[in-house]
This record gives structure tokens, C-alpha cells and sequence, in this order.
């Protein structure tokens, strides 16, 4: 119920008036109903608030499980929004944390929901697009669920890293066809395999979102930007496609 609420009486009706989001191409390829997996390209915090706005189904995100636990007034408040906007708290924190993160994702899946989820692992630093992380194909092969990807425009200019209000500006979407990695079945323990899957989930975003794809961790690019001033261009190398 609080989900619908923020979505159709608290939240959406302020974001669709200052954002205007759209969904410019693919709509049709959500399902109607059945479990998926919404990989998207990741350029914001908003992400999460203005895909599952445009969308008719619910769309559950993994959230980092300090935004449930915080104490006092803010953090009771903190709790109860990122509940409202359908996210679920996941512990990253270790090995075995990690896993259980994985485990929570299949089960969303494996009842029939939308599992959204962002590859990179984390924000875009630069709007350019990052080597995916493989949890998105085990979670593909273990839920036998097909991975739509979907590419998020404006986000970025709407609301910029490290700003804390959010500026008017135009939100456009566009959701790929669906990607069914079936033939893979029961090889989630297979890394080569993994990798080539998230590869491909890339290849895929990149062509969607326009981005230009860099062969590093975006976790990794923010340790290095930190620590060493930016020389050079980008990789060139992009994920192979695969063909069948």
C-alpha cells in the first residue's frame, strides 16, 4: 500500500510535474506479469525513484541496508521512504553478506516480480558506462529469468553527484529487448560464462544508452580519480557480442 501511495499520490505526481519522464522506446518489452530482471545503466539516485514510476508493475531495487538502520526520527523516516519506493535492504558487506544479496535478488525473481538491479555495481562517475558486475548473470541462471535492459537519460542533470536538491530536467527511458541466457542453464558456477553473460548485458547497454563503455570497475575508476589527476582517454576494448 505505501509503495502505490508514493508512487500515485505523495511522490509521482511532484516528479512528473518538475521531470516530465518518458519512456521513448521499448515499453512493450516489460512483461505483463512473470518474474524479469530490469538491468539498467546507473547515472544517479534517481534512478531508482523514476523507472518504477514509469512502469504499470512494481519494481523491487536492492538498497544498501544502512538506509533501514539508522536511529532516531531521521533514520525511522530514511526507513520508511526507501520502503515506500520498493527497495530492500541488502548487506554488502561481506563474502557471505554478498551472497545473501545474490540469494534475495533470485528469490524476488523466482516470485514472479521485477527485480531492478544496475550492473555497474555503482554510480557513473563520469556518465560514461562500466564494466558490469557478474552478480547480474547468476542471478539470470539461477532464476532462469530473461535481463531487459533498460538505459536511464537526464538523471545525471536532474540530480548530479553530491548535490542535495534536485533541479528540473527532462527524464527519458528506453527498455531493450529481453535477453534469454537459457542456453547457459546450470552453469551459474561457470565464471568464463558469468563474465560472458554480463558482457553481453553491456554490449547491450551500450548500445542502448549511447554511453561510452570503459573496461574498468566503476568502483575502481572513483579509487583511482581520487588518488591520481585523470591522463589519457578511456579504453577502447568493448564487450564482444555474442551471437545465439
Amino acid at each position: 500500500m505505501l509503495y502505490w501511495m508514493m508512487k500515485h499520490v505523495l511522490l509521482g505526481p511532484v516528479l512528473r510535474l518538475f521531470f516530465q519522464p518518458k519512456i521513448i522506446e521499448g515499453a512493450e518489452n516489460i512483461p505483463k506479469d512473470g518474474g524479469a530482471i530490469l538491468a539498467s545503466n546507473h547515472l544517479a539516485v534517481s534512478d531508482s525513484f523514476f523507472l518504477p514510476l514509469m512502469l504499470s508493475r512494481r519494481v523491487t531495487f536492492p538498497a544498501k541496508i544502512e538506509y533501514f538502520t539508522g536511529t532516531g526520527i531521521k533514520g525511522k523516516l530514511q526507513k520508511w521512504f526507501f520502503s515506500g519506493v520498493g527497495q530492500v535492504p541488502i548487506d554488502r558487506s561481506s563474502a557471505s553478506a554478498a551472497q545473501g544479496a545474490l540469494d534475495t535478488g533470485v528469490r524476488i525473481v523466482r516470485e514472479g516480480k521485477l527485480l531492478g538491479i544496475y550492473p555497474e555495481g555503482t554510480r557513473s562517475p563520469d556518465a560514461r558506462l562500466y564494466k558490469g558486475k557478474v552478480g547480474v548473470a547468476w542471478i539470470a541462471l539461477e532464476s532462469g529469468a530473461p535481463v531487459i535492459p533498460v538505459a536511464m537519460f537526464g538523471t545525471d542533470k536532474a540530480n548530479p553527484i553530491g548535490s542535495k536538491m534536485w533541479k528540473p530536467y527532462p527524464i527519458r527511458i528506453k527498455i531493450g529487448k529481453p535477453l534469454d541466457f537459457s542456453r547457459y542453464e546450470g552453469l551459474s558456477g561457470d565464471r568464463f560464462v558469468l563474465r560472458s553473460i554480463t558482457d553481453e548485458i553491456m554490449y547491450a547497454l551500450m548500445e542502448l544508452s549511447g554511453q561510452e563503455y570503459v573496461d574498468v570497475y566503476a568502483a575502481k575508476a572513483k579509487e583511482q580519480s581520487a588518488d591520481v589527476p585523470e591522463q589519457g582517454g578511456p579504453s577502447d576494448r568493448v564487450p564482444e557480442k555474442k551471437v545465439g
